[in-house]
């Protein structure tokens, strides 16, 4: 028996059909399946319930969020103000709704921009040795700082405000994902179908995008929705200690603070603030845990 092979045709590093190891088409509809089921599906409608509320604040707020109501001095959860009014005779109601734009910058823009960075830091420096260590090295500094004294720190530079809560955030976040890709990239690149694409002439650059990255996908997507909630713990605990949000525009973290500092003349001056953080950061570890059972079925 002779085996005829024809030479007329160039060998080509795109492989035919589905490649072992790439995120096939069944996995992404259980993860998607997981979304619009049990608690995948309680944590989108938590998620969502905030993200409306956040959007449509200035349509449905009763009063700005800076605007002092006369007569309205420290009152009670009423039919005119639903969550009270603050020492300054402002609505909480209103105050909560503009608050909950400043937490969801932070979660839907930083954390989207540090899990870029650091997937494309992990892709890069990964396949090399000396890129390797130097990256690693650098990610370890950045993880050296928590995540309070990197703000204070941030804070003495850039001072208070939402671009340093979002600096803070993009600086934690590229450590955690470059390091989670480059997990992704050690183990993949060891593969059968890596060493016969390489055989081909597949390059480096196009090893990391067809199999490498379709590979991290589903790892990268639940580290996502955990770092959301992370996020906004971070920005709570930064605008709680005065390096968040500056005064008297208001986000989640400062009307706690306030909340907690008026919370013998005003009991219930918290509780609306304090809901909207329980619904986010539990909508995003509901819709975590569900992405990573669906990883591992």
């Amino acid at each position: 028996m002779t085996l005829d092979v024809s030479l007329e045709e160039p060998l080509s590093p795109v492989p035919v059909g589905p490649v072992p190891g790439d995120l096939a088409p069944e996995r992404r509809d259980s993860l998607l399946h997981a979304l619009r089921h049990g608690r995948g599906l309680v944590g989108v409608v938590l998620v969502a319930t905030v993200v409306v509320l956040g959007v449509l604040g200035p349509l449905v707020a009763p009063y700005g969020p800076t605007e002092q109501i006369k007569g309205a001095n420290l009152l009670g959860p009423g039919a005119g103000h639903w969550l009270g009014t603050d020492e300054l005779n402002r609505d909480i109601l209103s105050r909560t709704l503009y608050g909950i734009r400043v937490d969801l910058v932070v979660v839907f823009a930083a954390v989207p921009v540090g899990a870029a960075a650091g997937v494309f830091l992990g892709l890069v420096t990964s396949w090399w040795t000396v890129t390797d260590v130097i990256a690693q090295r650098a990610f370890d500094l950045l993880l050296a700082f928590p995540a309070l004294i990197l703000g204070i720190l941030l804070t003495a530079f850039l001072g208070p405000g939402v671009l340093t809560v979002g600096v803070v955030i993009v600086a934690l976040e590229i450590p955690v994902f470059g390091r989670l890709v480059r997990t992704s990239v050690r183990t993949v690149r060891e593969m059968p179908f890596v060493e016969a694409s390489q055989v081909v002439g597949a390059g480096p650059w196009w090893v990391l995008r067809r199999h490498v990255l379709p590979n991290s996908l589903e790892p990268l997507t639940v580290q996502l929705a955990v770092s959301m909630s992370v996020a906004v713990f971070i920005e709570g605990a930064m605008s709680f200690l005065g390096l968040g949000v500056r005064p008297p525009h208001p986000s989640l973290g400062s009307l706690i603070k306030d909340g907690v500092r008026l919370l013998h003349e005003a009991p219930f001056f918290a509780v609306g603030p304090l809901a909207v953080v329980v619904a986010l950061v539990l909508g995003l570890l509901l819709i975590s845990q569900s992405l990573a059972e669906a990883r591992r079925a």
